[in-house]
């Protein structure tokens, strides 16, 4: 499943790039164009984003990558005498 994951995460991004230049190098006088590529290379971001969360969260469970350094809240912590 994970393969599946990365290969939609590398043809979204290239949507995305693709579609992104299109957008930009459109004319002025065709604002259809413009707008249909914005749309798609949206959705092509959205989508690419989505997928590398969830490889990054994958490699993360598996082991593959090593977890980020987050730190556990304690019952004890405390701020100038409030509790968090």
């Amino acid at each position: 499943m994970h393969k599946a994951i990365a290969i939609a995460n590398v043809i979204a991004w290239s949507g995305f790039w693709a579609f992104g230049y299109l957008a930009l190098t459109a004319g002025t006088n065709q604002p259809g164009q413009m707008v249909t590529a914005a749309i798609l290379a949206g959705l092509g971001g959205a989508v690419g984003l989505l997928a590398f969360l969830w490889l990054a969260r994958h490699a993360e469970a598996t082991g593959y990558a090593k977890p980020a350094n987050r730190a556990d809240k304690r019952d004890d912590d405390e701020i100038h005498g409030e509790v968090l």
